[in-house]
């Protein structure tokens, strides 16, 4: 067996998500909660957000239908022979925090990075009932083991910051924001 094509264990503990995430599961999630994803979802990083939000300022179609979806905050390296994806490891996700808003109130239900979010973030997923989830950082080779297929919907152009689908299957993640408003990392912090 190769060990290219395992998928590496995370834990016994993890919430299994299907994706797109159904809004009566977003219900559940709690902050602190340990969750593995699978199913679809789509990727974007400072230019996906720029040029999605100038589709949208234009009265333009988007790509993609996010309403309801997962955008998770990647710009994988290329594949090499006999991968499906190179290193897949998150962005941080505050440099798409002036963008996220604007995606959140077309219906964007989650977005997956690492780091904390703004308050305006914050606020917004509140209002727009949606949540957001982390990954582990540095470890992008090992994410990329969970995605089982990877193809460029939109942005080909970008590169690395196109617009990606991904089929994942037990990937990794940690609800940082919570539909009731709480928040992992303040819940964490040392005072």
């Amino acid at each position: 067996m190769s060990m290219l094509r395992s998928r590496p264990s995370f834990g016994e503990n993890l919430q299994e998500l299907q994706l797109p995430l159904a809004e009566s599961v977003l219900a559940t999630l709690k902050a602190g909660d340990l969750v593995s994803l699978t199913g679809t979802l789509y990727t974007g990083r400072d230019q996906t957000h720029r040029r999605l939000c100038e589709l949208l300022d234009s009265g333009l179609p988007l790509p993609v239908d996010l309403s309801g979806q997962l955008l998770y905050y990647v710009g994988p390296t290329p594949a090499r022979p006999g991968q499906v994806i190179g290193a897949a490891g998150p962005t941080t996700s505050y440099r798409m925090d002036v963008y996220t808003p604007r995606l959140l109130a077309i219906g964007l239900k989650a977005t997956l990075g690492k780091g904390a979010r703004s308050r305006e973030v914050r606020d917004s997923m509140l209002s727009n009932g949606a949540v957001y989830l982390a990954t582990i950082g540095g470890a992008g080779a090992l994410l990329s083991k969970c995605i089982k297929s990877c193809e460029i919907v939109a942005f080909a152009d970008a590169g690395a910051e196109a617009l990606f689908r991904m089929a994942v299957e037990g990937f990794p993640a940690v609800v940082i924001n919570d539909l009731a408003g709480q928040d992992y990392y303040e819940m964490v912090a040392i005072k």
